[in-house]
């Protein structure tokens, strides 16, 4: 993931799918009119050095996590990022889905500085070709 604070937003750019995140942080409401989205609607303001991020408006074909942990279109999530030192930015994430869970419930990642890489182009049908020239090459022959 990269980051790029520009103004009235910053943009995170994922390697996976190439995917973009804009969060407008200009003061504007949600924009309902947009229906469902894959990364949702996401709104920043700043609290002092904490980037605070709500984001809806999404639809339900993603997964939470890389385990499968699903959501409904009612997801509402709100995080906070701020930055710990030069290398180093910390984020707790809260989800709320009464549609998919009982109660909202809280999550932390820590990111690290990378500032040699670069992102790569990787898709989903990259992973399935992938996974199909393994599997001839770990498959006993008949």
């Amino acid at each position: 993931m990269q980051i790029v604070q520009a103004p009235g937003e910053v943009i995170m750019l994922f390697e996976y799918d190439s995917k973009r995140r804009q969060i407008f942080t200009d003061g504007r409401p949600h924009d309902t009119s947009l229906g469902p989205l894959w990364m949702g609607d996401s709104i920043g303001h700043w609290e002092g050095d904490t980037l605070v991020v709500d984001t809806v408006s999404f639809n339900d074909k993603t997964w939470l996590d890389s385990i499968g942990h699903a959501h409904s279109e009612g997801l509402h999530v709100v995080e906070r990022i701020r930055r710990i030192n030069h290398d180093r930015l910390s984020g707790d994430i809260t989800i709320e889905d009464p549609k998919a869970y009982t109660r909202p419930w809280t999550a932390h990642l820590d990111f690290l500085l990378k500032p040699t890489w670069t992102l790569a182009e990787r898709f989903c049908e990259d992973d399935a070709s992938f996974l199909e020239i393994e599997n001839k090459e770990t498959t006993p022959a008949k």
